[in-house]
């Protein structure tokens, strides 16, 4: 069994370790709320964006895409992945369960596959694994907006329209509410429904919204073409800035429900340490009584010895 001393220095650093991750979640608590009204506010924007855009590529010629974004590429021979994870750890499992996702994803898809990056725990990961990371932005604000997400935009979509790549997926996490969130991934290039061959592949692949049934008749000034040109490439924007306000609620959450276990545990377990403490006391304090006692006995065996020694020397006489 430790010392109590020892246990007292656990005691003291558990109560610290408590102390930084009580202060954690009271951060991640309140960057929670804001990023939650963010996505909140954008999701419902964005997702009409994506339909209105499916009913316009559906209501226009039958096998002509409007524009390039929209063109389905009819051989898919390379793929790209735009990863979303944190800059830091302390999220639980948040970013090893997207992480796995993506990985599980591309090696059902079965082709080469290039990444981009968005926080250096993906980043790191895959370059330890070894994988064609190809760009990698990382610091991203905790109040983002669009700008700062246009760069990883424009090489992904610069790379869809080389021809370098002929599918883009966004991996990243869903936010439902503070206690769940689901790792998913998210077909992007071109900007129309994806249907994945793999069944398993699939499982990872969220649903888009449907296009309706009934045809919308669409009048364009001055043409389709122009119009498309200009709101195609904000809406393909909006989709990536969607996926990292949900990424980043989901991160917010994910480190306050893990902040608030750790603070859990630390004082259960100071609790345990606390009882350990007190038997170890206990038991040094029983020790000192019983060797108290035994010198007591000794001494008065040593007492009794010399008083009988001296009672046979006065007989003696």
């Amino acid at each position: 069994m430790a010392s109590a001393r020892e246990i007292q220095k656990r005691i003291r650093s558990v109560k610290n370790i408590a102390q930084i991750t009580r202060a954690l979640e009271a951060v991640s608590a309140s960057r929670v709320r804001r990023a939650q009204a963010r996505v909140l506010a954008s999701r419902a924007f964005a997702e009409k964006a994506w339909e209105i855009l499916l009913n316009v590529q559906s209501a226009g010629t039958t096998g002509v895409a409007l524009h390039p974004l929209l063109e389905e590429r009819t051989e898919i021979n390379n793929i790209m992945i735009v990863l979303i994870t944190s800059d830091r750890g302390l999220k639980g499992a948040f970013n090893t369960n997207i992480i796995r996702v993506a990985n599980r994803f591309a090696e059902r898809m079965g082709k080469p596959v290039q990444y981009i990056t968005i926080g250096r725990k993906g980043r790191d990961s895959l370059v330890r694994a070894g994988k064609n990371v190809v760009a990698s932005f990382t610091d991203m604000p905790s109040d983002p907006s669009i700008s700062d997400i246009s760069a990883a935009n424009r090489l992904a979509i610069d790379a869809f329209l080389s021809g370098e790549v002929d599918d883009v997926f966004i991996a990243y996490t869903d936010f439902i509410n503070t206690l769940t969130q689901h790792p998913v991934v998210l077909g992007w290039l071109p900007l129309i429904p994806h249907t994945i061959e793999d069944q398993v592949a699939s499982e990872f692949v969220k649903d888009v919204p449907s296009v309706t049934n009934t045809v919308a008749v669409y009048d364009y000034e001055p043409s389709p073409e122009a119009i498309l040109q200009e709101i195609v490439p904000r809406f393909t924007e909006l989709q990536l800035y969607q996926a990292l306000l949900e990424s980043q609620a989901s991160e917010y959450s994910a480190q306050m429900v893990a902040m608030r276990n750790a603070s859990e545990n630390a004082g259960a377990l100071v609790g345990d340490l606390t009882l350990e403490y007190n038997k170890a006391r206990q038991a040094a304090i029983t020790a000192e009584i019983l060797d108290i006692v035994g010198g007591t006995e000794a001494l008065q065996s040593s007492v009794e010895k010399a008083a009988n020694a001296i009672e046979q020397a006065m007989l003696a006489r």
